[in-house]
């Protein structure tokens, strides 16, 4: 048994906290590796959240989401513009669907918003929807929080998709705004992709073109449906396109986060923290056994994956045999350090 660090892992450490001192004194270069490492998920970012975040819950989010083709992105630019004009740093994580070739985002950085890419109190990061399936909100949080520690005021969420993934995604954010365009039925579509229970704020886009004060006459009425009591969405009309509109959206944005600060919801911020213990929790598990089994860390469990593979043995008696065996959970659950300390 040994106890101490290799110096292949003392170096890691060193360099790890190297970065950490760089991002602490607002080297970008700094955030955006860190951002990576949570990108792909390497073994060393609990640690770096575990040591940030106590630098966190400065920022205000706000959600973006809708169907494709909403103007949401130029709705998004507008929004920066208008927030750098009140002098606050402003991060976009936009949530992008996969290549199929790299599997990168599809849309990237270098194609949005590129007003604002010399203005170095805008920083713009596209996250790839690629390998997450249920762990991309953890990776958007993860991505919220080093964004928020860095000093960003505003960091906004925009999602392309209206599945439950960009849902789960979306309650991140302090504002969710659900913007919609008036053709094609898109307040029904809204109803039915359980947008309307999210929308803190509705945005009816392009409202220069036909159908767009029966689209708002809809959300009112789905508004007005509502239970009684608490927050009543209102309907904002912009043509993001034009800057039409931008400023009342500002405004009821800022009414909501006004009534929120007067109405605090002790329970509701309770239960955010408990979902997100639970969430980290569960990918932690995932994510440690995962690396054990990949390096064939684990003996026992090797044998297990084996006779699963050969059909020898079902997987959910794989899996009762490893969680009745203390040995083998415990090494799964190890860190490389962990496991090497008990060999």
């Amino acid at each position: 048994m040994r106890s101490v660090k290799t110096r292949g892992e003392l170096m890691a450490q060193t360099k790890l906290d190297l970065l950490l001192e760089r991002f602490a004194q607002h080297d970008r270069i700094a955030l955006a590796r860190l951002i990576t490492l949570v990108e792909n998920r390497a073994a060393q970012v609990s640690s770096v959240m575990e040591r940030i975040y106590a630098q966190t819950g400065h920022a205000y989010i706000i959600g973006v989401t809708g169907a494709p083709g909403a103007g949401k992105s130029t709705l998004v630019n507008r929004l920066i513009t208008k927030y750098r004009s009140q002098g606050k740093l402003v991060a976009v994580v936009a949530i992008d669907p996969s290549s199929p070739f790299s599997g990168g985002a599809v849309l990237g950085d270098r194609v949005r918003m590129t007003d604002h890419y010399n203005d170095a109190g805008v920083y713009i990061r596209s996250l790839s929807t690629r390998g997450y399936h249920g762990g991309l909100s953890r990776a958007a949080r993860e991505i919220v929080k080093l964004l928020d520690a860095f000093g960003f005021d505003m960091i906004i969420l925009e999602t392309v998709g209206v599945g439950q993934t960009e849902l789960s995604v979306m309650d991140l954010a302090d504002t969710t705004l659900v913007v919609t365009v008036p053709e094609g039925g898109d307040g029904v579509q809204v109803m039915k992709a359980g947008l309307n229970e999210i929308a803190d704020l509705f945005v009816v886009n392009k409202a220069d073109r036909d159908g767009a004060d029966r689209i708002k006459a809809e959300l009112e009425l789905s508004v007005h449906l509502r239970p009684a009591g608490g927050w009543r969405p209102p309907v904002v009309m912009t043509q993001a396109s034009a800057d039409v509109g931008i400023d009342a959206l500002i405004t009821q944005i800022e009414r909501h986060r006004a009534y929120l600060a007067e109405h605090r919801d002790a329970a509701r911020e309770s239960e955010r923290r408990t979902r997100e213990f639970m969430e980290v929790l569960a990918s932690e598990i995932e994510e440690r056994t995962t690396r054990a089994l990949r390096q064939g860390a684990v003996n026992g469990a090797q044998r297990l994956i084996e006779g699963v593979r050969e059909g020898t043995l079902n997987p959910y008696s794989a899996v009762r045999k490893v969680v009745e065996d203390r040995r083998i959970l415990s090494a799964l659950l190890s860190s490389e350090q962990e496991r090497a300390e008990q060999e």
